[in-house]
């Protein structure tokens, strides 16, 4: 059974939630970074980037604790500001993100690190101990967590008739922002709480869709907080921000390859080398991969459908042989393109399925790449398949949507 914990928001003003809430800086191209931080004084940036405005003698290091430390204090700041105001009872939080007509529509919460210990909440994705240590180390100096783990879980009716009578009322936050995607947050409070909990004690597993390194991080620092202070179940650091999603409203795309040159070989000869694991059919307009195991590829100003021939279906033994990623990998990287390290290799590079084909097509008619691979979306089942057998999936094979801002719902780690 899966557990959601209540806590209480620090939270931006009603007035200026559509100010304060903002993408994670990667996500931002370094012009329009510039002009939010210059022209908004209330984003979230200002927090996690607190040294704009500062001389280049005074900057710290990245990643250090002299960074974080002015993380907090500008936070700090934003609260003595009155930017910020804290929840005054633990709640829960029903939020909904609309994009392109597509409604996300979920519980923000804490997620029980016993949970996550007891693989209650399943995991797919390998985690790098340098950065689950630098990003513990910054949640225990700032104290706060402000970017939800994206959990979801199978369907449930009784948790359905919970939201869908909550959004009936008014919510607190209702704005758009200006990738057109609307936001809307609902405060849960006592009796109302506790049926969510009810109802979330019917679902068997969470899965980790998105945030696998915020998760373990909460973790290590879980378990260093209790070694110092002893474990009490209900503080806040036995838990961690999470965005609890039904599995059937996300959108996952898939992440498609580029790489820059084909070594030593033609396209017709790569074309006929392919041939031998795939059915190959040239393709009279861009298309998307419209199936499982269809492959799409972009070279010589032209597209190619790759279908999988019936032994490589055959051969797929385990979850993860079945990810087109893997099959990508495994019959035409590796064996062709002498790719065999998808994480260090310099002759890859990854683009998301969202930004469209065309994206794709447009970097290999630049002369920087040499050839393009679409991939078919990863299916949730796959994704909960490759969790149940704790294995891992291949590197970059799912973009999962929605994709959280940070800043509405702050988590206050130290609560006792």
């Amino acid at each position: 059974m899966a557990n959601i914990h209540p806590f209480k928001a620090i939270r931006p003003t009603r007035d200026k939630a559509h100010l304060v809430a903002s993408r994670p800086i990667a996500s931002y191209k370094p012009s329009i970074l510039a002009a939010k931080l210059e022209e908004n004084p209330f984003t979230f940036i200002h927090i996690i980037h607190p040294e704009y405005f500062e001389d280049e003698t005074n900057k710290t290091t990245p990643n250090t604790r002299e960074r974080f430390e002015k993380v907090k204090n500008k936070f700090n700041e934003f609260c003595g500001d009155g930017i910020f105001t804290e929840d005054e009872k633990p709640c829960l939080y029903v939020y909904k993100q609309t994009k392109d007509n597509h409604a996300f529509l979920g519980i923000i919460g804490g997620a029980s690190v016993e949970d996550y210990k007891n693989n209650t909440i399943k995991k797919h994705e390998a985690t790098l101990t340098s950065r689950e240590e630098m990003f513990t180390n910054y949640l225990e100096v700032v104290g706060i967590n402000a970017e939800p783990v994206l959990l979801s879980y199978p369907s449930s009716e009784m948790i359905d008739e919970l939201l869908f009578s909550k959004i009936k009322e008014r919510p607190e936050y209702e704005f758009t922002t200006t990738d057109k995607v609307k936001h809307e947050l609902w405060i849960i409070q006592n009796e109302e709480c506790e049926a969510f909990q009810t109802a979330f004690q019917s679902i068997p597993s969470l899965y980790i869709a998105d945030g696998h390194h915020r998760s373990a991080s909460s973790v290590r620092l879980s378990e260093r907080l209790n070694q110092k202070f002893g474990k009490k179940d209900e503080a806040n650091h036995n838990h961690f921000l999470s965005f609890f999603i039904d599995e059937k409203r996300l959108q996952i795309y898939a992440y498609n390859r580029l790489v820059k040159h084909l070594g030593d070989k033609s396209k017709e000869e790569l074309l006929l080398a392919f041939s031998q694991d795939f059915e190959v059919t040239a393709l009279s307009v861009m298309q998307v991969p419209q199936k499982l195991h269809d492959i799409h590829c972009f070279f010589g100003e032209k597209w190619y459908l790759l279908r999988c021939k019936a032994h490589i279906i055959e051969n797929t033994h385990s979850a993860v042989d079945s990810i087109d990623a893997e099959i990508l990998t495994k019959y035409i990287l590796q064996p062709h393109l002498n790719i065999q390290d998808l994480k260090t290799d310099d002759n890859i590079d990854f683009i998301s399925g969202e930004s469209g084909l065309e994206k794709l097509e447009q970097k290999v008619c630049s002369g920087k790449f040499a050839v393009g691979f679409a991939l078919y979306p990863v299916l949730v089942e796959q994704i909960k398949q490759v969790a149940d057998e704790n294995a891992i999936m291949p590197p970059k094979s799912t973009w999962v949507e929605p994709k959280m801002r940070s800043g509405l719902t702050i988590y206050p780690i130290h609560n006792d």
